[in-house]
């Protein structure tokens, strides 16, 4: 097993930043009088979510990190909303939306195992 250093050797991490950069791309779609509202709230809080990681990786008050994680889950079910109503606006394919939604829901998995091992290792 690979030693994880740095926040940049976390595959949910690369994989929440690759995934803001694909949603801020297509939120730069959305209708003009939308960039300002559902535009930039799932452009905020796509981002939110690998930068939450960030902040807390691997701090050394584990409670802290918890806390991050915490955070960063919260960001990816604030953007799965956004998507969700970008997605009833039609301003996503539902193919798209679908896909997007499996992603977060699998770094979603893969941020509660990396939960479940900090808090085992407090014990």
């Amino acid at each position: 097993m690979a030693r994880i250093s740095r926040i940049g050797d976390l595959k949910v991490y690369r994989r929440l930043a690759d995934l803001h950069i694909e949603v801020h791309e297509a939120s730069l779609a959305f209708p003009k009088f939308e960039m300002y509202e559902p535009g930039s709230q799932v452009r905020r809080s796509s981002n939110s979510a690998p930068a939450n990681l960030a902040e807390g990786f691997n701090n050394r008050h584990r409670n802290i990190y918890l806390e991050c994680i915490s955070r960063a889950l919260g960001e990816i079910r604030e953007t799965q909303h956004h998507l969700m109503m970008a997605y009833r606006k039609k301003y996503l394919t539902k193919e798209r939306y679908e896909a997007w939604i499996g992603e977060y829901n699998e770094c979603s998995r893969m941020l509660r195992a990396i939960e479940r091992s900090v808090e085992a290792k407090a014990s």
